[in-house]
């Protein structure tokens, strides 16, 4: 197999109507989003399905893809483990969203990846610097899209004295509580003191900022937003 090959993976999942298994391919750097609703990358619209129930995302650092969970209501479990935090995924896991069952392989020929490019199931990495978003997974905003349409933008607690642009109906939410900023074609978040803390997948953020990447699972205490470029 080659290098290129060797940097893809595939999930697939069967539908308990049809029967009829679909298969996605995952270059490397690539994000899928599944959830009930179909403007995630892989829709699965059964009742136990959160609207964005789990997020498969590529990961340098940890070697490949990782699987996590952006706040769902039945949770994400993967070899029938809950999912906490961004996990490995290995060849032949199976990721459960409470009852379907989505099957996680790394070895994918070069055929499979020309059907899933032909059928519009390939699903690569997303490379548009500058322009993001976030999508509320949990909390009272549930469901919002955010467009991050400034260079900087604060995040705080909706209040009728509040001028930040992101304003949070969340009292778990500081006033204000952090800050986005485009820095280099990349969204830098950084914590501004708040007192219920700022996450980027379940690691505290700091002063110092971090990076976000496509798929990053934010915490703005209470609130979860996922981070996807556009």
């Amino acid at each position: 197999m080659s290098n290129n090959l060797a940097r893809l993976a595939k999930l697939n999942w069967t539908d308990p109507k049809t029967k009829q298994t679909q298969e996605y391919v995952l270059m490397a750097g690539a994000t899928a989003s599944i959830g009930r609703l179909a403007e995630n990358d892989i829709c699965i619209p059964e009742q136990h399905v959160s609207r964005r129930h789990a997020i498969v995302a590529y990961r340098e650092e940890l070697g490949g893809f990782v699987v996590d969970d952006p706040g769902s209501a039945n949770g994400t479990f993967l070899n029938d483990k809950l999912v906490r935090l961004p996990t490995r995924l290995c060849d032949g896991d199976e990721i459960r969203l409470y009852v379907p069952i989505v099957q996680y392989f790394e070895q994918v020929t070069e055929q499979e990846r020309v059907v899933a490019q032909e059928k519009g199931t390939l699903i690569s990495a997303v490379l548009n610097f500058g322009k993001g978003k976030l999508i509320i997974t949990t909390g009272p905003q549930e469901g919002s899209t955010i467009p991050l349409l400034l260079n900087e933008l604060t995040v705080g607690r909706a209040t009728n004295r509040a001028t930040w642009e992101i304003a949070l109906q969340d009292p778990s939410v500081s006033r204000p509580h952090a800050r986005l900023a485009l820095k280099n074609g990349r969204w830098v978040l950084t914590d501004l003191g708040s007192a219920n803390g700022t996450k980027i997948n379940g690691v505290a953020v700091d002063g110092n900022g971090r990076t976000l990447r496509d798929g990053d699972i934010v915490a703005f205490g209470s609130t979860l937003a996922l981070f996807r470029t556009i």
